[in-house]
């Protein structure tokens, strides 16, 4: 080997993060799922109470102590962030006001793989679900190969936003 091409070995060090693709803005993703409605910032600081909460109702990690989320005239619309494999997924949720998923967007993906996860066919396994749905992979929730940990994560999230909804806004 040519002592340059040592030089280029740190190279391969670089995060997989070069991969990231950006779907959607925060604008962007309100106008597609809630089209020509005013959206207002209702952000909401979790206490531990609702925290443990929201944990226990999700079977899954409570997340961040802020819910970003905002008020809708047809429901409601929440970001979200989610590790895949390595790096994080930021996705949006759309609720009805009766608490069921009205739709739900990849935002930004920054996995190598996985990125089926974006398909309409996986993402519209979601609508309709509420939080008495069991809302795990393989049982109500299809799995895609080469993207598990991905559709694991956000299934968890979704899980997680529908319990913080019932705990803290509903």
């Amino acid at each position: 080997m040519k002592p340059e091409a040592w030089l280029l070995l740190p190279l391969a060090a670089i995060s997989t993060s070069v991969y990231a693709t950006s779907y959607f803005t925060v604008e962007q993703a309100q106008q597609a799922m809630f089209p020509g409605e005013t959206l207002v910032p209702a952000f909401v600081t979790l206490s531990e109470l609702q925290l443990a909460q929201i944990s226990k109702l999700a079977g899954n990690d409570h997340g961040a102590g802020t819910l970003k989320v905002w008020k809708a005239a047809s429901g409601w619309f929440f970001v979200d962030e989610v590790v895949g494999k390595h790096e994080f997924i930021t996705y949006a949720l759309a609720l009805h006001e009766d608490g069921s998923i009205k739709q739900i967007e990849i935002m930004d993906y920054r996995e190598t793989r996985g990125y089926e996860v974006r398909t309409p066919g996986w993402r519209k396994q979601f609508i309709g679900k509420t939080l008495r749905d069991p809302l795990q992979l393989n049982q109500d929730i299809g799995n895609i190969s080469g993207a598990t940990l991905s559709c694991q994560h956000i299934t968890e999230g979704v899980k997680r936003l529908l319990a913080s909804y019932a705990v803290a806004i509903k």
